[in-house]
């Protein structure tokens, strides 16, 4: 298994990257791991039934919540953080700020774990170790040169 990727190619005139191509994730319709499909997996790899793992999972989303309603971050060693960010709108003194009228939104924001190998100092993401990439094999994409 890999994640599977498109072609694109950029065909903004007034671009300098006007021509190139890029790959981009792609997913199909059942491209997804449900948390049965993960109850189940773990399931066959411990003592715990399905019905556990899936008591578990929700748990453990109810606590990650808790802990991001409290205003902390929340920190699952080897997986990575889960914090919140704000959507704000500027005010024309720090005195004039509220939360009503300026914040606008609150997302989520997920840093993952990373490893630095210290000969190289590349980073690397923990979750994504031996992930393998290729190229989606049913779709089409005209490789064409763009007219100029």
């Amino acid at each position: 298994m890999a994640v599977k990727y498109k072609l694109y190619q950029d065909v903004r005139e007034q671009s300098e990257q006007y021509g190139l191509w890029y790959g981009r994730a792609a997913y199909q319709k059942d491209d997804v791991t449900t948390t049965n499909d993960l109850a189940e997996d773990i399931e066959s790899e411990t003592t715990l039934t399905k019905v556990d793992v899936k008591a578990c999972i929700e748990a453990f989303i109810r606590h990650i919540n808790r802990g991001l309603r409290a205003g902390n971050k929340v920190k699952l060693d080897g997986l990575g953080t889960f914090k919140c960010g704000l959507r704000t709108s500027p005010a024309k003194s720090a005195k004039e700020f509220t939360a009503a009228a300026n914040v606008k939104g609150i997302r989520v924001i997920f840093q993952p774990a990373v490893t630095v190998d210290a000969a190289t100092r590349k980073r690397s993401y923990d979750i994504l170790d031996g992930v393998k990439v290729r190229e989606m094999a049913d779709y089409h994409v005209d490789k064409t040169e763009p007219e100029p």
